[in-house]
């Protein structure tokens, strides 16, 4: 394997209380905007009607946002390539049809031609099962991935730690969301299990080193393990993690509107990623080692 860098001996754990800190004010700060400023579900998870269309010629948004406000139609509006144009209205409706046909009608006074592409509409009952059916499979996905730990470590303060700062991983993907006002869709869900597995492979590769160093050296203290074994899986870490990001970056970049919001989430996931490992999972294993 490529050694970017070929040998360090950095004191990881010495800095831990730093970067504890660190995702203390990050997390507090996510708390705070998805207070103030709530989590902006898509129709997957409130309900509501979409209609997207396509115009002829070339029209600006703020066309669009102000023939929705003078026709009195709350809407969110998402851009596309090529003049396409979704126009959402969430919450529940009690006549689907002329909420679609206000849209149209609203969309006609910008007098210019369009077709319309798509017309989709959840009603709340089955956006109040596809929100209960994404955080059962986040919730289940972690207690796997706690199982699946303990038992390839027989160490459960292993597995819990690893899914702590996956749990961190998660959640700051999720405060970069209510950040930047992005929805949190089926796609976002599946960006965020996607972080999850991504968080605890990477956790997984230093705890295999963990293991092996301490059949080799039975005796070193707990602090000087954990940093010899980052320290010399560092280079995999760094290698591995800049070719998954560059990916992500280009597909941010290039990938068009359509996967912008999925791959904000799996970019700032996959940082956090290998962030938490080096300086939330295994200094925690370190912390509950030294008080028990």
């Amino acid at each position: 394997m490529i050694k970017i860098i070929k040998k360090t001996n950095i004191d990881f754990i010495s800095l831990r209380y730093k970067f504890f800190a660190l995702s203390a004010l990050v997390i507090i700060a996510g708390f705070i905007s998805m207070y103030v400023k709530g989590v902006n579900l898509a129709l997957d998870f409130t309900g509501g009607t979409l209609i997207q269309v396509k115009f002829e010629q070339k029209v600006d948004i703020s066309q669009i946002r102000e023939a929705m406000k003078k026709n009195n139609i709350e809407a969110a509006i998402q851009t596309f390539d090529n003049n396409s144009f979704a126009v959402k209205v969430k919450g529940k409706q009690d006549n689907v049809n002329e909420i679609s046909e206000k849209i149209i009608n609203a969309l006609s006074e910008i007098k210019v031609k369009f077709i319309e592409e798509r017309r989709d509409y959840v009603g709340p009952v089955v956006g109040k099962d596809m929100a209960k059916k994404a955080i059962f499979a986040i919730i289940l996905s972690m207690f796997g991935i706690i199982v699946y730990v303990a038992f390839r470590f027989s160490n459960p303060i292993l597995g819990t730690t690893g899914v702590i700062a996956l749990a961190h991983d998660v959640f700051v993907a999720l405060s970069f969301m209510s950040f930047t006002n992005r929805e949190i869709d089926l796609v976002i869900v599946a960006a965020l299990l996607t972080i999850a597995g991504y968080s605890i492979n990477d956790t997984i590769v230093i705890y295999d080193r963990m293991r092996e160093n301490m059949k080799k050296f039975p005796k070193m203290p707990y602090n000087q393990l954990i940093n010899l074994s980052i320290n010399e899986t560092l280079s995999r870490t760094i290698l591995t993690s800049l070719t998954v990001i560059g990916v992500l970056v280009i597909l941010y970049i290039f990938g068009g509107s359509g996967l912008n919001d999925f791959s904000f989430c799996m970019l700032v996931g996959s940082i956090t990623g290998v962030y938490s490992t080096i300086f939330i999972a295994t200094p925690l294993a370190y912390e509950w080692q030294k008080h028990n």
